[in-house]
């Protein structure tokens, strides 16, 4: 799966509940984008979460 790579995030793993207390092994997905964003100077195709772009983290390039 993707990752992001300005902050890491990736894939967590937990465990679904149900409310009859069934148990099922489940996934949470971060949501990545491939985004092409200025790295050292020169544009570059990278993973990058949405709070990432949304903080100001990555540098779009135009």
């Amino acid at each position: 799966m993707a990752k992001c790579e300005f902050c890491g995030k990736a894939v967590a793993f937990g465990i679904q509940l149900s409310h009859s207390h069934r148990r099922s092994n489940r996934t949470w997905k971060p949501n990545v984008k491939k985004v092409r964003a200025i790295v050292n100077g020169t544009p570059k195709r990278v993973n990058a979460c949405t709070r990432c772009l949304r903080s100001g983290k990555v540098v779009r390039a135009v």
